[in-house]
């Protein structure tokens, strides 16, 4: 084997060593992890031509000892004293509530026997389709903003509560009951 090749090992290895370690500054571990070994950047002078590893001094599952600082321990966890704070309720939509949304229910099409109550959140229209003026009463008239044109009652629920929407049809009075969060 001729001393061309060999050389060539040698010169990449040390070019490797040396782009491997640019940039790579020292960072503070996480306040979780065990502090890491600490690298260096090389100077040319500490780079050799020869490839040797250095034996290991610690146990393989602990690591080597470093001049870093010890990492802080994790914080404590905190206690809530007191009434634990309430948060206001989402407005997007849930399995059992839904959102925001314009609800149209056509009293042809519907069998409204069978709509026994209904979820919204504050700002949900009820759009009833197919209806005279002044048949749809609510009960809370403070929480609705009711509106009719053309046949089609609007109920927009603008506070949270429950409201009790009543409907005629086919000579009886239908009930929903519909809760706004």
């Amino acid at each position: 084997m001729s001393r061309a090749p060999l050389r060539r090992v040698v010169v990449v290895l040390a070019a490797t060593v040396g782009v491997a370690a640019c940039g790579a500054d020292a960072v503070s571990p996480l306040p979780v992890q065990a502090p890491g070994p600490t690298r260096t950047t090389p100077t040319p002078s500490t780079i050799s031509t020869t490839s040797a590893i250095p034996a290991s001094t610690g146990s393989p599952s602990r690591p080597p000892p470093t001049s870093a600082r010890p990492a802080a321990p994790p914080p404590a966890p905190t206690r809530t004293r007191g009434t634990p704070r309430t948060t206001p309720p989402p407005t997007d939509a849930t399995p059992a509530c839904q959102g925001a949304v314009r609800y149209d229910l056509p009293l042809a099409e519907t069998e409204i026997e069978l709509l026994k109550s209904l979820c919204f959140a504050t700002g949900a229209v009820l759009r009833i389709q197919g209806i005279g003026p002044g048949l749809v009463t609510v009960d809370r008239p403070d929480l609705v903003s009711q509106h009719y044109e053309a046949g089609v009652v609007d109920i927009r629920f603008v506070r949270p509560g429950t409201v009790a929407v009543t409907i005629p049809k086919d000579g009886r009075e239908h009930t929903i009951t519909v809760v706004v969060r």
